[in-house]
């Protein structure tokens, strides 16, 4: 409701110029004129009626969110009140040869003008605040600003995506504020946080996205494995046990929690089982793990060429050197991928008594909703291995007395990305940084 007043509010004057006269134009202006001002400048004037309506917060959590909403707002009452004035001027263009052409002129500029105000106002606000339009949508905005008809459509895509993330992330923020006191995720133990392979920690750029600050907003203790990239199971085994030991004496506590993503899981058990790192260990929970390797890869390894398989090796060496590791080893780390090397290695690899082991997979639903390259390995994989996340197949996640198996209606699908939040991105029907957040919960309860 407030959105057409608003709307009705620019239009009065965006075509004062024709809709009143004499004394009345000015008498409008006045009046109008400060108000158009002042909700451009402070939109959120909307959101205060609308909480008092509903008994509601007057503000958002954040800063960012305040204008992010405000944008949205100001997209909304540009397109009402542009759609409004293009019926109004249609509807009187007879009127407009009859009273003058100059004047019809003027008014149509004023229009134009006073519209451009209003998107352009908020326009910026959600370009500047928004995190999930993200490059596409903004190029996408950009490339169709000019085209008829398709650009209303992407107008009003990217407000459905901005006014969405305004919703949940407030509602995150208030949630994590009302439970703040409980402590829900302080484990008895601190959480070891393992990274797959081809990626490393970094300061600036998590590997696990947003998960890892919302688990500590709720009373989670976080390491990271700082492990090369790039390495044979054994050799990364070798490097987390260090670490463990060194998280061990630096908390003062004899075991940890570990949580370990793709080949990061098979680096845990490794060091678990055969390197004596069980003692430290309290449980392992595997996400999206190729426990039984990836049939995909032996494919691979087979057909393609040793010399190029040599040279693409060397580059992804030569790059991983610089991003921090120093004795990568790309084959390595591929051959020890594959099904027939997962299938010797759990012959020797043993749960060992005294970890919980659990495991949790996902499903990509169809590779178009998958991001790049996952929506290019999907079908391959699909070939060989069947239903899978985008690089590993659904048979081989399975681990441990507990294993959960995740996806979502219809072609969206959660990819192995996604279960780290790779991209940031709010997925409908599935929160990664809640689900986390239970998980570590369901390990406090358990009493780790």
């Amino acid at each position: 409701m407030l959105n057409v007043l608003y709307a009705l509010l620019v239009f009065c004057l965006a075509n004062g110029y024709t809709l009143f006269s004499g004394k009345e134009l000015g008498v409008a202006l006045v009046v109008l004129i400060p108000l158009f001002l002042w909700i451009n400048i402070s939109p959120s004037w909307y959101r205060k009626v609308e909480s008092i309506k509903r008994f509601q917060s007057s503000k958002m959590p954040t800063e960012r969110l305040q204008l992010c909403f405000d944008g949205c707002v100001l997209l909304k009452v540009f397109l009402l009140s542009t759609a409004i004035s293009v019926f109004y001027q249609l509807f009187t263009i007879a009127d407009t040869f009859h009273t003058g052409i100059i004047r019809g002129v003027i008014s149509l500029f004023l229009v134009i003008g006073i519209e451009a105000l209003v998107f352009w106002n908020g326009i910026i606000r959600v370009y500047c605040t928004s995190l999930q339009i993200g490059v596409k949508w903004r190029a996408i905005g950009i490339a169709c600003g000019m085209v008829p008809i398709v650009h209303l459509y992407v107008l009003w895509k990217i407000i459905s995506i901005a006014a969405a993330e305004t919703r949940l992330e407030r509602e995150k923020i208030i949630l994590d504020q009302k439970r703040k006191p409980e402590r829900i995720c302080a484990t008895k133990y601190p959480i070891l946080m393992v990274h797959g392979v081809f990626f490393r920690d970094f300061r600036y750029f998590n590997y696990w996205g947003r998960i890892p600050r919302e688990l500590e907003a709720n009373g989670a203790v976080i390491y990271y494995g700082n492990h090369q990239s790039a390495a044979s199971v054994a050799d990364s085994a070798a490097e987390l046990k260090t670490r463990m030991e060194e998280i061990c004496e630096e908390t003062g506590c004899d075991k940890i929690n570990i949580i370990a993503h793709s080949k990061g899981g098979l680096d845990c058990r490794y060091a678990i089982s055969l390197l004596g790192a069980a003692p430290m260990v309290a449980s392992l929970t595997t996400i999206n793990t190729p426990h039984r390797g990836c049939d995909f890869a032996d494919y691979l390894l087979d057909k393609i060429p040793v010399k190029t398989q040599q040279f693409v090796a060397g580059k992804y060496n030569a790059a991983l050197r610089k991003m921090g590791d120093i004795t990568p080893d790309f084959m390595k780390a591929v051959r020890d991928l594959t099904a027939e090397a997962s299938m010797k290695r759990n012959e020797m690899v043993l749960d060992q008594e005294g970890v919980y082991y659990q495991s949790v997979g996902s499903k990509l639903n169809h590779a178009s909703s998958g991001r790049f390259p996952l929506n290019f390995t999907h079908e391959l994989v699909k070939v060989f291995d069947g239903p899978n996340d985008g690089l590993v197949a659904e048979d081989s996640f399975s681990w441990g007395s507990h294993y959960e198996f995740l996806t979502v209606n219809g072609k969206r699908g959660i990819s192995h990305g996604d279960m780290i939040d790779l991209n940031r991105e709010n997925i409908a029907d599935f929160d990664v940084r809640e689900y986390y957040v239970q998980l570590v919960t369901d390990l406090k309860n358990k009493g780790f």
